[in-house]
């Protein structure tokens, strides 16, 4: 059962395949970005990439499993391809030049690479988790177990390709505790921000549906 109807659902597809392929990039530059917090070393992709967790579980909610499995399938070479290019040209956060392209960079690479493979086995794994539990009476299960075994799943696929042995000698060294703390930041996030702000979201959106259901058709 989805709550909007096909023409909606034309409309809302392309947004939110755009969304996530903007977000993926993002935190890709970001993730390049270690930072120390409370002592301990993370990445401010950390703060970035729940949000797409956010807009997976509204997605299944509102258009359910099989329309939110196509965004995952159109999203996957793009963001693969985008994140490759931004990540070359501002490798470490220092923009490297139009030239850097034309120079393979495997460290870039396995990154884009390990996003690839983080991010479709992170959200397969949600979205059979939301869609599992969304049914129950307590609105916000679904979205708490499914970003708490999500995330797991994509934080510790993506470091683990992406830094295991790397050439770059501090990430190949604190790549577990720089995984463990990312984890950590990102479910804390999710679990005190993105969790209620689903919660509103989709109040605020079946609100609206409502109101134009019940709204009179123009004569």
């Amino acid at each position: 059962m989805t709550l909007l109807s096909s023409r909606r659902q034309r409309l809302a597809l392309p947004a939110l395949i755009a969304f996530h392929i903007l977000i993926i990039i993002a935190s890709n530059y970001l993730v390049q970005l270690p930072i120390t917090l409370f002592g301990w070393h993370t990445t401010w992709g950390a703060f970035s990439f729940p949000f797409i967790f956010l807009a997976t579980d509204l997605t299944v909610r509102l258009l359910g499993k099989g329309p939110a499995r196509q965004v995952i399938a159109r999203v996957m070479v793009p963001a693969l391809l985008a994140s490759y290019v931004v990540s070359v040209l501002f490798q470490e956060g220092a923009f490297r030049g139009l030239a850097s392209l034309t120079q393979f960079n495997d460290f870039v690479l396995r990154i884009s690479l390990a996003s690839f493979l983080a991010y479709v086995c992170g959200q397969l794994l949600d979205i059979q988790v939301f869609d599992r539990l969304r049914k129950l009476p307590q609105w916000w299960i679904a979205p708490s177990a499914a970003i708490t075994v999500g995330n797991l799943l994509d934080t510790f696929v993506f470091f683990s390709v992406a830094f295991w042995q790397s050439s770059n000698p501090f990430m190949a060294e604190h790549w577990v505790e720089i995984a463990t703390v990312d984890y950590g930041v990102k479910l804390a996030i999710s679990l005190m921000l993105f969790v209620p702000l689903y919660g509103m979201l989709l109040n605020a959106l079946l609100r609206l549906l409502a109101g134009r259901a019940m709204a009179p058709a123009a004569p």
